[in-house]
C-alpha cells in the first residue's frame, strides 16, 4: 500500500504530466528530501501555492509552476456563507470542469466539522437528496477528495483554527469511490501530513453490502454511518433503490458483522419524512431493529431539494418519534440542520454542472 506522501506525489505528479512522483523527482534532479519538503509543507503547513514553501529553492518553485504542478486539485468557484454564521459552503472546480461542493460547519464550542464529496454527482438516486436526482458523472481522485478539506482547513488556519471532522456526506456514495476515498482517508490521517485521527473522520454509506464487508477488515477505527431512512423493505426501496439490490436484511447483516470484527458504533441516519417514514408504527419498526448495542439513530429534519415532491415532518413530529425510540432502549440525536439558506444542509448539495434529473 502507498504511503499517503507517496499517493499525494504521484497524483499531483501525474497532474503535471509525469509518470508518477520519482519521475518528477529525477526530471528535476531532487532528492527525495525535497519531496518530503513539498508534501508537508502542503499537507501539514497548509501553504497556499508553491510560492509560499521558502524550504524549496526558489529554481525548482519556479520549475515545477512551469509544469503545471499545483498543490491544489480543486479550485473554489464560489464560496457561499450562510445566514447563520456557522456554514460555509464551496463550490469547487476540477480538472476536466467537472464542479462538486463541500461545506465547512462551525459549531458552537470550537468544533469544526467539513462535509467533503467522494464523486461528482450519484448514481444512487436517492428521492430526497439532490445529487442523487441530479445524476452520475465520475469518482474523484483521493486528492481531489482531499484537498476539499485542505481549502477549508487553510482558512481556518489563518484565524488559528484547525478542522476537527471530516465526514464524507458530501456528493456521491463514498463506498462506490472506495480505493479513492480510502486513499483520502490516509491522506487525512497521515501523522506526517495533515494528522486527523481516525475516531475523527466518518465514512457514510446507502447500504453497499460488499463494501461494508470490505471495510470491516481496514482494521481502521474510522466511524461507520448507514444511511437507513426507512424500517422496512416497501418503504425503503420507494425512497432508496439501493434497497431493491440489497434489503434491509442483507444491510443489517452486514453490519453486524462489521460489529463483530470492529466492536465499534455504528449511526443510522435516518432523514424525517412527512406521512412517509414518521409514524408511531414506523418508529416502533425501526426500534425493533435497532436493538443492537452498538446501534445509534441520527434523526435528521428533512431539507428541500429541486426535483423532490416531498414534505419534512413537524419539529414536534420528530421529537415525538425520536421518544419512541427512547423508550424502547434505543440511542438517539436530533441533528440540527446548517446552512439550509445556501442549499448546504445535508441533501441539499449539487453542483451547478449537475443536471437536473428529467421528468419522468
Amino acid at each position: 500500500m502507498l504511503r499517503a506522501r507517496d499517493l499525494w506525489i504521484d497524483e499531483k505528479a501525474r497532474r503535471a504530466g509525469y509518470e508518477n512522483g520519482a519521475a518528477l523527482a529525477s526530471a528535476h534532479g531532487v532528492k527525495p528530501y525535497r519531496i518530503d519538503q513539498l508534501y508537508r509543507a502542503a499537507a501539514k503547513e497548509l501553504v497556499a501555492d508553491l510560492e509560499a514553501i521558502t524550504t524549496l529553492p526558489k529554481e525548482l518553485r519556479t520549475a515545477l509552476g512551469a509544469t503545471g504542478f499545483a498543490l491544489d486539485a480543486v479550485e473554489p468557484v464560489v464560496i457561499q456563507r450562510s445566514s447563520d454564521g456557522q456554514t460555509t459552503k464551496g463550490l469547487f472546480r476540477l480538472h476536466d470542469g467537472n464542479e462538486v461542493e463541500a461545506v465547512l460547519m462551525e459549531h458552537h464550542g470550537g468544533r469544526t466539522t467539513v462535509c467533503i464529496s467522494s464523486q461528482a454527482g450519484c448514481a444512487y438516486a436517492c428521492t430526497f437528496c439532490s445529487t442523487g436526482q441530479a445524476g452520475f458523472t465520475r469518482n474523484l481522485s483521493a486528492t481531489e477528495i482531499f484537498d476539499q478539506a485542505r481549502y477549508f482547513a487553510t482558512q481556518l488556519a489563518r484565524a488559528g483554527r484547525r478542522i476537527t471532522n471530516v465526514v464524507f456526506m458530501g456528493m456521491g456514495e463514498p463506498f462506490a469511490a472506495y480505493d479513492e476515498v480510502m486513499g483520502a482517508v490516509a491522506l487525512l490521517n497521515d501523522p506526517q501530513g495533515f494528522g486527523l485521527g481516525h475516531r475523527h473522520i466518518t465514512i457514510s454509506t446507502v447500504g453497499l453490502v460488499d463494501k461494508i464487508d470490505r471495510f470491516a477488515d481496514e482494521h481502521t477505527q474510522v466511524n461507520l454511518a448507514i444511511s437507513l431512512h426507512a424500517p422496512t423493505d416497501a418503504t425503503r426501496s420507494k425512497l432508496m433503490p439501493v434497497n431493491r439490490k440489497w434489503s434491509t436484511e442483507a444491510l443489517l447483516g452486514a453490519v453486524a458483522r462489521y460489529i463483530d470484527k470492529t466492536h465499534r458504533k455504528v449511526f443510522f441516519e435516518y432523514v424525517m419524512l412527512a406521512g412517509v417514514n414518521d409514524g408511531d408504527e414506523h418508529a416502533r419498526d425501526l426500534a425493533r431493529l435497532m436493538q443492537g448495542p452498538l446501534y445509534h439513530v441520527n434523526l435528521i429534519p428533512y431539507n428541500s431539494t429541486p426535483d423532490a415532491a416531498l414534505r419534512g415532518s413537524e419539529e414536534r413530529r420528530i421529537w415525538e418519534f425520536a421518544k419512541i425510540l427512547e423508550q424502547h432502549g434505543v440511542g438517539v440525536t436530533v441533528r440540527t440542520p446548517m446552512g439550509r439558506d445556501i442549499a448546504a444542509a445535508c441533501g441539499q448539495l449539487r453542483a451547478e454542472t449537475q443536471p437536473r434529473a428529467k421528468a419522468s
